[in-house]
């Protein structure tokens, strides 16, 4: 019964918050079978606009209507093919540039916008001339432009709880990026996070339900403009896609694409929240998710897609797909999808494969197997969305206008979002004389850590390139790093600012240090972690605090993050303490905010607070306000002022595995990629070992090759190949001895994917070992050759057979290692420990 209230009062909340009156407990009761509002379309229908759709649509061809349901990656998609094709829409994934060239200037960018236009609107040939949308992912700022502002990510923009400003922040974006001739930007996320290990978190702006929907509602009115307005749509603004629909941010284990399971009463009351609020504000255009629901792909979900989005949300505009999603659809592939259409995709998003995709789509709806009706619906709303944003007359005032990318005013808006998304959790008392900070300008300031002068780092994912990996101080031209607006404010007031990353200085000791560290870049799969702490194996930045605090120099962080993590160690080792989330490319906003002016007054106080939950424990996970057991190290809404006095004591928790629950999680290794604290190396007889970075690595005379390859999702698998020139292997190593002695002591596994893909031609062996003549060795080649060749199968292996070998488990560096003496090609994907099911191991200890 209690269950039941707690449901309807939430209904009745939901209800509530989308314009309608509360509902009787009766009404309530019975609408509990469906959970969702009943909502009108967010724009009056226009019959004269709709007598134009069908117009059109009485004069295309079959395959001008499947074309326009089709998008294509720049990197495989020319102007001709546009015209060829009658492509709907393309798109430049993160690290996709015009020419392929990273220093494309905004007018590259505008001429092959352009042509693509002038492609799509050819009637030369014959045909209906409709306009090609270009979709791009400005998710912080024009991302992927050289010299664009850049916002702090969303996590940020959550702690600034001002819903004014980041309708301002979507108004700067939307004007950068018409300057260089794009349509649509594939933007907000309005995930609801529920487990801070998804790599995505720094996508989101809370997990309040509540901040996500008000926030969702202020970007897409940046973006778009306000619905009620002349600007709607109109030249200096663009169309937005809110995404992922739905409960991207609720999958099991915070695992990208993974699984959420949930009723769809939480699906509704908690991860609607976004699409309620960026609906209202007149969204034209939804992007499917990846993840499923409770078993189901969202890119396959007709109930979801058809019958809740766009029947009781009243969403008239189109459904895009992310990135090929549609492959991992039940009975789906690459280039055949029946299914998502059906369920109610409108346009594919198919970057390089596109044509077969286009010919099966085109024969299944020559055959009736996608009903013609499905494919006239899915045109109709791609040619409303075209219409409304003014497609057809292309009214492009800012195309190509000089001195808006990257403007003054645009980067005070960037410098003024830093100043408010700053969230002060520790600032104890230094001799007497009130908190650290605010500091005095006129000292001498050591300014150390990795990312001080890192504009890349602080910027994060979806910065140039898609992972934000790869860049240097030269591609951000306009930028300040957090380091240089210390330096600059310090200069000013006769003080000095020393960089020194590693913490050593020379001559007099400094009066302070500001050190500057956190995550580095990643986006989505690379940024899936398995365990809340910071550094987790390797405690570099650590130990730079604590050398500091042993010359007992007052120690402020400044921690770069796209989450909370567990930090006790951190917090411990600190005096104060900044949370700067991923504040972009205006690093001079944290010296606003930490700095006096030259006179000792404050400049601005610390005003962000908390819009997600901070864990006490590194097994907190997840850890939501509202939830049973509530109790983190800084609640949600938490945030110190110069006018608090607060002590944190230095005596936290700092065991890095306390498991109050009880339960051992598998301890993952390899998914996607190596996870901390491993690296993936490739040992080769002789030579030195090799980390594996990118999708592709090799020894010396290619005796060992490791590449990525798919196995269900892009390149999250590694295909190892020995060309038996000598004996070698690859290995999961960790920078120092891990204790891994639970898994041994809960009967574990060693669990992985491997798909044979040659004949065995001399032995293979897996270890586990521990340092110098430490190690444990079994022989694989009996198990290996019982597989089906070229088939994926999974493979585990009882612990105990490698501490019966000599493995002591208390002080593993490398938790797996996979040798060969002949030549071989094997893949390998989702290693990890698993506690327990050593008795039902495939490779016994008797191999």
């Amino acid at each position: 019964m209690l269950n039941k209230k707690i449901m309807i009062a939430g209904l009745l909340s939901l209800l509530s918050a989308c314009g309608g009156k509360d509902p009787s407990p009766q009404t309530a009761a019975k609408a509990m079978e469906n959970p969702w509002p009943k909502l009108q379309p967010a724009l009056p229908a226009d019959p004269e606009m709709e007598k134009k759709i069908a117009d059109l649509l009485s004069r295309m061809s079959l395959e001008e209507k499947v074309g326009q349901m089709i998008q294509a990656e720049i990197k495989y998609a020319t102007p001709e093919d546009v015209r060829q094709y009658h492509l709907g829409s393309i798109l430049n994934g993160g690290g996709t540039y015009p020419n392929n060239d990273k220093f494309a200037t905004p007018q590259d960018w505008l001429d092959l916008a352009n042509a693509y236009y002038e492609a799509s609107m050819d009637t030369s040939h014959g045909g209906v001339a409709i306009p090609v949308m270009w979709g791009s992912d400005a998710v912080h700022g024009h991302n992927n432009v050289i010299g664009a502002t850049l916002f702090p990510h969303n996590i940020g923009l959550g702690a600034t709880h001002d819903p004014e400003l980041i309708q301002r922040i979507g108004e700067a974006t939307a004007r950068e990026v018409a300057v260089t001739g794009i349509d649509w930007t594939f933007a907000p996320t309005v995930a609801v996070v529920r487990d801070d290990r998804w790599g995505r978190t720094f996508e989101s702006y809370s997990e309040d339900p509540k901040i996500v929907r008000e926030y969702a509602r202020a970007m897409v009115e940046g973006i778009q403009g306000e619905k009620s307005s002349d600007e709607f749509l109109g030249g200096q603004k663009l169309i937005s896609a809110t995404k992922h629909f739905i409960g991207d941010g609720g999958t099991e284990r915070g695992m990208d694409r993974g699984d959420t399971l949930a009723s769809e009463e939480e699906l509704a009351r908690i991860h609607s929240a976004g699409y309620i609020g960026a609906l209202g504000a007149g969204v034209q255009t939804v992007m499917a998710s990846f993840n499923s629901w409770n078993g189901v792909r969202l890119h396959g979900h007709k109930h979801l897609l058809t019958d809740v989005l766009k029947g009781r949300l009243g969403f008239d505009g189109f459904v895009v797909g992310d990135w090929n999603g549609h492959r991992f659809v039940d009975g789906c592939t690459l280039e055949s999808c029946p299914q998502s259409i059906n369920a109610g995709l409108d346009m594919f998003m198919v970057p390089s494969d596109w044509k077969a995709l286009y010919k099966n789509t085109l024969a299944q709806a020559q055959s009736g197997e996608i009903p013609m009706s499905r494919i006239d619906d899915a045109v109709t709303r791609i040619l409303r969305v075209k219409m409304r944003a003014g497609l057809f007359e292309r009214n492009k005032p800012l195309a190509g206008k000089k001195g808006i990318l990257g403007s003054p005013e645009h980067r005070a808006i960037a410098r003024e979002a830093v100043r408010k998304s700053l969230v002060l959790l520790k600032n104890n008392s230094h001799k007497n004389n009130g908190g650290l900070l605010p500091l005095d300008p006129k000292q001498k300031i050591l300014v150390a850590g990795d990312a001080a002068d890192n504009i890349g780092k602080q910027s994060g994912g979806w910065t140039i390139s898609w992972q934000g990996t790869g860049n240097t101080a030269a591609d951000f031209p306009g930028a300040t790093s957090i380091y240089a607006g210390i330096k600059s404010a310090t200069e000013k007031a006769g003080g000095e600012a020393l960089l020194s990353v590693d913490g050593d200085f020379e001559g007099d000791k400094p009066d302070v240090a500001v050190v500057v560290f956190g995550e580095e870049p990643y986006a989505e799969w690379h940024g899936d972690i398995t365990s809340l702490e910071y550094q987790f194996g390797s405690k570099r930045d650590l130990a730079l605090l604590k050398k500091l605090k042993q010359q007992n120099i007052p120690v402020v962080s400044i921690f770069i993050s796209g989450r909370p993590l567990w930090i006790n160690k951190e917090l411990n080792a600190s005096d104060a303490f900044v949370a700067a989330w991923l504040p972009g490319s205006e690093g001079a906003g944290v010296a606003d905010v930490i700095l006096t002016d030259a006179e000792g007054k404050t400049q601005y106080d610390f005003t962000g607070k908390l819009s997600f939950s901070w864990p006490r424990l590194v097994d907190q996970v997840p850890l939501n306000l509202g939830d049973d057991g509530y109790d983190p190290l800084f609640a949600y809404g938490y945030g110190l002022t110069y006018a608090d006095d607060i002590e944190i004591a230095n005596d936290l928790p700092e065991q890095g595995e306390s498991y109050a629950s009880g339960k051992l999680e598998d301890a993952w290794m390899m998914v996607w990629r190596p996870r901390a604290p491993w690296d993936l190396v490739i040992l080769d007889e002789g030579n030195a070992p090799l980390v594996v970075e990118g999708n592709l690595a090799a020894s010396d005379d290619d005796n060992i090759r490791v590449s990525a390859i798919d196995m269900r999702n892009q390149e999250d698998a590694r295909l190892v190949e020995w060309a038996g020139l000598r004996p070698g292997g690859v290995a999961l190593r960790a920078d120092k001895p891990q204790d891994l002695s639970r898994y041994l002591e809960a009967g574990g596994t060693l669990s992985l994917d491997v798909r044979v893909d040659s004949e065995l031609a001399g032995e293979v062996y897996a270890s586990v070992t521990c340092g110098g003549d430490c190690l444990g060795k079994l022989p694989l080649k009996e198990s290996l050759q019982k597989l089906q060749p070229g088939q994926w199968a999974p493979l585990s292996i009882d612990l105990q057979c490698f501490a019966e070998r000599g493995a002591e488990f208390s002080r593993i560096d490398s938790s797996f290692v996979l040798e060969s003496e002949g030549p071989l090609s094997l893949a390998l994907a989702n290693i990890k420990y698993v506690p327990g099911g050593a008795d039902s191991a495939t490779v016994q200890c008797d191999t």
